[in-house]
């Protein structure tokens, strides 16, 4: 630790801190540009002038000055800062007046417009006129593809965005070419960027010189109305914020959570928002005698199901969830089949071979995001998690850019993940031969102190693939990666329910179906929001889909139940590591669409076994008291160590030849995973580029 004066208040800070953050520690607002806190340092702007006491005649850099560099007074005195004498006010003055020299006068129609650094910065610290009168320079806008609309008059060359492509995102495809006047930041063949996190240049931006061209010209900031939540596109559970005007969704932002996402979201995260307005179902439809679909009231809809529902067998009763459910309508629909007498329930429509049978550590993301950067050795198997988890991906490549070495390993597809890597072999020929100690890398992991694997879902959702799992799980015992206080041992789940899912027991019972069975053996087939499944196998009887989408369910459905997304009810959702999370709602579901859980719960008094809950509260009541850790909002129920061991001594004995085939990802389209995905113009383009189906704008 360092103690030193700023403006007089003695202060003790870290050894690592820059000036920049030891004067905000000590209570002064510092303005700034191109310095952040996740971003190596550039000192370009010079906005953060501080004056140092015993230093040079003039102002300093806080952001580029550590404060290890300060030196005593003569006789020992403290180091002294100060951040607000004359010199210090001349010196931001004159660079803000620098920095306004060639920016536009746009405000009125910048879409940063009252969430600009640079307009509060120049109120708080600028001058109310500028003694230069010479022509403004002008630069042209360059093309970066379809999520980033730029207006590069407005650059003031703070290269954030070029730090954050290169560092956070791990692609160099922004950088600033030319000197003085003639400087600019471009892709240099404005080629669109192809990284799933660049989004978050917008946010980054301190200027309106790159904004969000979804979202041009749509809405002032103080129009909307802003409810923190939770997104669902992938299982990481990043903290977002959900922008609204009247019932529509205007815009997704990220939250700070640095458990979690630190402050980055996907692009998938980020610009979904158009797809929760079309394609959407907003009344209850059913089928005719012509296989037609037509509207339907509510009353009718449920009539058709009650008749379907009371002709069938409980054994021929089954029900699917989907990716997107939260865990109280799973909870209900779950209620409401044990009412029925049928076993037939599942959660994992991808056929994931994950089962809450071996303990909770079997299908968590055990050592938690955050300690991604205390493993000292990763090996991933049967993951891309570049596209199923962008931001788990980015922690990956944060920890792997550390000062200390990151040896990482793949078993599964050679793909581009943004960091080096040793490509170990594609299958279970060589987890085997790992398993066996017959590769160099067994000794890598058996020499680190903090050990991790991360095992994917291409791995799990196979038909061996309990014998994936249990053979990954004894290569983590035999490396150390399970017992004592750290467990490196990783699921890396892809849809937002699963773990939620798994932990009601949201699977087949004894003798129960699961999710593919029960496309071709049941009478009475119950979608909840199951869109991923290969429905040219369906066989079953009645079906009824309950969801907010025309898409695959619902193509195949005899009955479709609108419901609420996401962002339309308030909703419990586990993410892969296990943390209970709460979305809220931002606006209300369109038309007669309704919320899951009410749905499922009119529905019981139909069928005659009524669900012993009426409101939100209640149901929340009757799970809370059923499953205690989902009470515990933000936190990761950890199991006890013999839990742990338990249940991967049970996990072990299952493990048993392998396939000799590939693992490969189940994500073959980062931007079209789900049904509000498919409804998104802007994830359809995403993706028509990312395919190579729309030419560069340089072409």
């Amino acid at each position: 630790m360092t103690k030193l004066k700023v403006d007089g208040n003695e202060i003790e800070v870290p050894d690592h801190y820059t000036l920049l953050q030891a004067c905000e520690d000590g209570g002064a607002e510092i303005p700034r540009f191109c310095w952040h806190e996740r971003l190596s340092i550039a000192g370009n702007c010079r906005m953060c002038l501080v004056e140092v006491k015993g230093g040079p005649p003039k102002p300093a850099a806080s952001c580029a000055m550590g404060v290890k560099d300060l030196r005593p007074g003569p006789e020992g005195q403290l180091p002294e800062v100060f951040t607000n004498t004359p010199m210090v006010k001349k010196a931001r003055e004159g660079v803000m007046e620098f920095l306004l020299i060639n920016h536009p006068l746009d405000c009125p129609i910048c879409d940063q417009g009252g969430e600009c650094d640079l307009q509060d910065q120049a109120m708080a610290f600028g001058v109310d006129a500028s003694r230069y009168k010479e022509n403004k320079r002008a630069v042209e806008d360059k093309y970066v593809g379809p999520l980033v609309k730029t207006i590069m008059n407005r650059c003031i060359h703070c290269t954030r965005c070029v730090r954050f492509t290169t560092e956070v995102a791990g692609i160099a495809e922004l950088g600033l070419i030319g000197r003085g006047e003639d400087a600019e930041i471009t892709t240099y063949l404005e080629h669109a960027m192809t990284s799933e996190l660049q989004g978050n240049v917008i946010d980054l931006c301190p200027v309106g010189a790159l904004t969000s061209k979804p979202y041009a010209f749509q809405a002032r900031p103080w129009e909307l109305g802003k409810t923190e939540s939770i997104d669902v596109m992938d299982a990481v559970g990043s903290a977002i914020r959900v922008d609204t005007r009247g019932r529509e969704v205007m815009r997704v932002m990220p939250r700070v959570n640095e458990a979690v996402n630190e402050e980055w979201i996907s692009d998938k995260t980020r610009f979904i928002w158009d797809g929760l307005r079309t394609q959407r179902l907003d009344r209850p439809y059913m089928r005719d005698g012509e296989g037609r679909l037509r509207e339907a009231s509510w009353g009718e809809a449920f009539q058709a199901i009650g008749k379907a529902v009371s002709a069938a067998k409980p054994e021929k009763i089954g029900a699917i969830a989907g990716d997107l459910a939260g865990v109280e309508e799973m909870y209900a629909l779950k209620e409401l089949m044990h009412s029925l007498g049928s076993k037939n329930i599942d959660c994992r429509q991808d056929g994931s071979k994950l089962d809450p049978a071996f303990g909770r550590a079997s299908y968590l993301f055990g050592p938690s995001i955050e300690a991604i950067e205390e493993a000292d050795a990763l090996l991933i198997v049967g993951a891309n998690p570049r596209f199923e988890a962008s931001v788990l991906n980015a922690r990956i490549r944060k920890r792997w850019g550390f000062v200390e070495p990151f040896p990482i390993a793949v078993i599964g597809e050679n793909a581009d993940l943004r960091y080096d890597y040793d490509y170990l072999g594609a299958g279970t020929d060589t987890l085997t031969t790992l398993i066996d100690g017959k590769h160099d890398f067994l000794e890598t992991l058996k020499n680190a102190e903090r050990p991790m694997i991360i095992l994917g879902q291409g791995a799990l959702s196979r038909e061996d693939g309990l014998s994936v799992l249990a053979s990954t799980a004894k290569l983590a015992r035999t490396i150390g990666a399970i017992g004592g206080e750290w467990n490196g041992f990783g699921v890396l789940h892809t849809a937002a329910s699963r773990v939620g899912g798994l932990d009601l027991g949201f699977v087949p019972g004894e003798g129960g179906m699961n999710a593919r069975e029960m496309l071709s053996g049941t009478d009475v087939l119950f979608l909840l929001g199951a869109d991923e499944m290969d429905m040219t196998l369906r066989t079953a009887g009645f079906t009824v889909y309950i969801g907010t989408h025309g898409d695959v369910g619902a193509h195949h459905a005899d009955v479709i139940l609108p419901a609420a997304a996401y962002t339309e009810k308030s909703a419990t959702y586990v993410n892969t590591e296990g943390r209970v999370q709460l979305a809220n709602r931002a606006g209300f579901a369109p038309g007669d669409a309704r919320e899951d859980w009410a749905i499922l719960r009119a529905l019981s008094d139909v069928v005659g076994h009524r669900l012993p809950f009426n409101s939100l509260n209640e149901l929340r009541a009757k799970l809370y008291q059923e499953y205690k850790h989902f009470a515990l909002i933000d936190e990761i129920a950890v199991p006890e160590t013999s839990d742990i061991s338990t249940g991967f001594d049970e996990l072990v004995k299952k493990a048993g030849k392998m396939e000799a085939s590939g693992f490969a990802s189940p994500i073959k389209d980062f931007y079209l995973t789900n049904p509000i995905a498919r409804a998104s113009a802007v994830m359809a383009e995403c993706s028509a580029l990312a395919r190579g189906e729309t030419k560069l704008a340089a072409e």
